[in-house]
C-alpha cells in the first residue's frame, strides 16, 4: 500500500493513495462497514506500531459515489473507524494538492457522514466547510472521582463529543497525563449512566476547554480521541461541535471568527453560518505539512504483520 503522511497542526494523517482493500460498491457507509468487517487487519497494520503510532489517523481514498465529489475518504484510527475527521480532511486536501490532483482551489470529499467542501488557500493551508453540527443536549451533569460535579454539552461535529468548561487545572503539555485520566473518567461515567448522542450514538470524544493563555486565541482545548490518545491539533470535528455550543448559548454570531488552540499550541480559525434548518455549518481553517511518503510492507512470516495490539 502506497501512503503519504502529513500532519495538521501537529496531528498526523496517513493517506492511502493506492493498494488499499477493494471495498466493492454501495454507499460509503456500506464500504466503511465492509472495511471494518473484512479488512480490519489492514487498519491495524497501517495504524499500529511498528508501522504506525497511537496518534496516527488513517484515510483511505475511495472513488466517490456522489458525482459532485472529487474523492471519497474513510477515516480510521487505533481504535476503529471515524465518521468524519476535520484535521484529516485538511491533511487529505494538502496531500491531493501535493499530488497535483486538485483542479483549481476547490475540492469536495465524500465521507460516511456527508459531503465536506475544502478550499485550498496555499500549498499547506486549507479551509474546510464541515457537515452541519448541533447540540444534542446541554447542561448534562456527571460525577467523577476527585472533582466536583461537572457540567457539559453533548455536541455533534461529525463525531460525538462531550464538551466541558475545565477550570480545575491548566490545559498545558506537562499535564497531558492528568488530563487524559480525567477524560477517561468522564467517558466511563457517560457509559455507566447510558448517556449517548442522538439515536444511541456513542460519545467517544471528550473535549475540555478553557481560556487561552494569551490574547491570540479565544480558547485552549484538550481532546481525548476514541483510542485513548489526545489530539495534537485543536480537532476539526471538536471545534465544529464547540461552534455549535457557542451558537446555542448565543456566545458567537454567524461569521465571527473563533480561534481555537490545542494543548500543544496548534490553532484553527473557525466560524459558522446557519443552514435552512437552523443547524451550524462550520468552517475550519488550518495548516498541514507533508512529512513522508512510502510503501507499507507486510511479510507473511512477520509476527506483527497486523501491528502490535493497542493498549
Amino acid at each position: 500500500m502506497r501512503f503519504i503522511d502529513s500532519h495538521t497542526e501537529g496531528e498526523p494523517t496517513r493517506v492511502v493513495i493506492s493498494g488499499g482493500p477493494d471495498l466493492g460498491g454501495g454507499s460509503l457507509r456500506q464500504q466503511l462497514d465492509r472495511f471494518a468487517r473484512d479488512f480490519d487487519d489492514v487498519r491495524r497494520a497501517l495504524i499500529l506500531e511498528p508501522r504506525g503510532s497511537e496518534a496516527l489517523v488513517g484515510a483511505l481514498l475511495c472513488p466517490p459515489t456522489d458525482p459532485s465529489c472529487d474523492a471519497g475518504v474513510i477515516f480510521f484510527n487505533n481504535a476503529g473507524f471515524l465518521g468524519m475527521c476535520g484535521h484529516g480532511s485538511i491533511g487529505v486536501a494538502v496531500t491531493l494538492a501535493y499530488l497535483d490532483r486538485v483542479k483549481g482551489s476547490q475540492l469536495k470529499l465524500e465521507t460516511p457522514v456527508g459531503v465536506v467542501s475544502l478550499e485550498m488557500l496555499g500549498p499547506n493551508e486549507a479551509s474546510l466547510q464541515n457537515v452541519p453540527s448541533y447540540v444534542h443536549q446541554a447542561g448534562v451533569t456527571i460525577a467523577i472521582d476527585g472533582y466536583p460535579p461537572l457540567r457539559g454539552d453533548i455536541g455533534w461535529g461529525g463525531n460525538w463529543f462531550f464538551l466541558v468548561d475545565w477550570t480545575h487545572t491548566p490545559i498545558r503539555p506537562e499535564l497531558i497525563p492528568k488530563l487524559t485520566q480525567v477524560c477517561l473518567q468522564i467517558r466511563r461515567a457517560l457509559e455507566e449512566r447510558g448517556i449517548t448522542g442522538a439515536n444511541g450514538g456513542v460519545i467517544d470524544h471528550i473535549e475540555l476547554f478553557c481560556a487561552a493563555d494569551d490574547s491570540g486565541a479565544d480558547s485552549r482545548n484538550f481532546v481525548l480521541c476514541p483510542g485513548g490518545e489526545y489530539d495534537r491539533s485543536p480537532c476539526g470535528t471538536g471545534t465544529s461541535a464547540k461552534l455549535a455550543c457557542l451558537a446555542a448559548h448565543a456566545e458567537l454570531k454567524p461569521g465571527e471568527i473563533w480561534t481555537q488552540e490545542s494543548v500543544i499550541g496548534g490553532r484553527f480559525q473557525a466560524s459558522y453560518q446557519l443552514n435552512a434548518e437552523g443547524r451550524v455549518v462550520p468552517t475550519i481553517r488550518g495548516r498541514a505539512y507533508i512529512c513522508s511518503e512510502g510503501t507499507i510492507v507486510r511479510q507473511p512470516n512477520d509476527p506483527f504483520i497486523n501491528g502490535i495490539p493497542s493498549k
